[in-house]
């Protein structure tokens, strides 16, 4: 069984169709049906169902094809770490973060150790706290800025950089905007800004009102951060946001507003794979970063 083998394998398998795969792998499309037949062989078994010209995944094709998609990332794996132990300051690091932590952590991260590493390159990659997760654990992106840090999952250590409150965001004339402090359940009338279903935050901010003995009623739902303040800027209604994310750019005619009771806090950490050992560019990268943030919590 050869790379290429599979490397055809998987790009057949995910266009459904021998022409367009060849296209895309810039070979001849009879060199594509060659291989895919010589690998049938190889396993005794139909790997696609052929009506006519279309094609699909067999039931055992779609079995294969997940154990061929981890080989293949397998393999890059161990070329990227080879490339790197041979020269570690001329690596790539695929890195994840959410929208919350855009704004001014992952820059101020990134161009600092680009000030002492210029030579190694980021991919970087914006998803929800889901597909963070998943993307770490199958090896799309090498390590995630993620908050909350996630406490008991087998497949992802967690090493948690600080923790942070989070705070009411209110129009600047909501009756509550010029307390200092407010408990939560002062809010349960309001109507709330969040995030879609999916997403961490919605999560932390409803799990807080029931906390409180409430369910936020959801006016409005915008998917990132700039969508929130505007609709909160707009009078649609409040949210909770983390601190850092609202002191980085917090919109005109709001206000933030501590929240006494409950505390509500969420941790801010790196997510890396359990099991599977960072290249050396990705050990540096992490290094720097767990010192970066040890350094900032002494002058706290």
């Amino acid at each position: 069984m050869e790379i290429r083998q599979l490397q055809y394998f998987i790009e057949v398998a995910e266009r459904e169709h021998v022409s367009e795969a060849a296209l895309a792998l810039h070979v001849a499309q009879s060199a594509v049906s060659r291989q895919i037949a010589n690998l049938e062989t190889e396993l005794g078994v139909e790997l696609f169902e052929r009506e006519g010209r279309n094609i699909k995944l067999s039931p055992v094709g779609r079995l294969f094809l997940q154990h061929a998609k981890s080989a293949i990332k397998a393999i890059e794996h161990a070329k990227k770490q080879i490339d790197e132990y041979l020269d570690p300051e001329r690596g790539t690091i695929k890195i994840g973060f959410p929208t919350s932590l855009a704004g001014q952590l992952l820059p101020t991260v990134v161009s600092a150790f680009k000030r002492e590493h210029p030579n190694i390159a980021f991919h970087l990659r914006q998803g929800s706290y889901q597909f963070l997760t998943e993307s770490v654990k199958n090896g799309d992106i090498d390590l995630a800025f993620l908050g909350p840090v996630p406490k008991n999952d087998p497949d992802l250590e967690g090493n948690i950089l600080f923790t942070e409150k989070i705070s009411a965001l209110l129009p600047d004339q909501h009756p509550l905007s010029e307390k200092r402090s407010i408990l939560l359940n002062d809010l349960r009338n309001d109507d709330f800004v969040l995030f879609p279903e999916g997403y961490i935050l919605r999560e932390v901010v409803v799990n807080a009102c029931k906390e409180s003995g409430f369910l936020p009623k959801i006016a409005c739902e915008g998917e990132d951060l700039d969508a929130i303040k505007g609709l909160v800027t707009a009078g649609m209604g409040v949210t909770l946001l983390p601190d850092s994310s609202i002191s980085e750019t917090k919109p005109r005619f709001t206000v933030k507003v501590p929240i006494e009771i409950p505390d509500v806090r969420r941790t801010v950490g790196l997510i890396t794979p359990r099991g599977r050992e960072l290249a050396p560019a990705e050990q540096v990268f992490y290094e720097f970063v767990i010192h970066f943030f040890s350094v900032l919590e002494q002058y706290k």
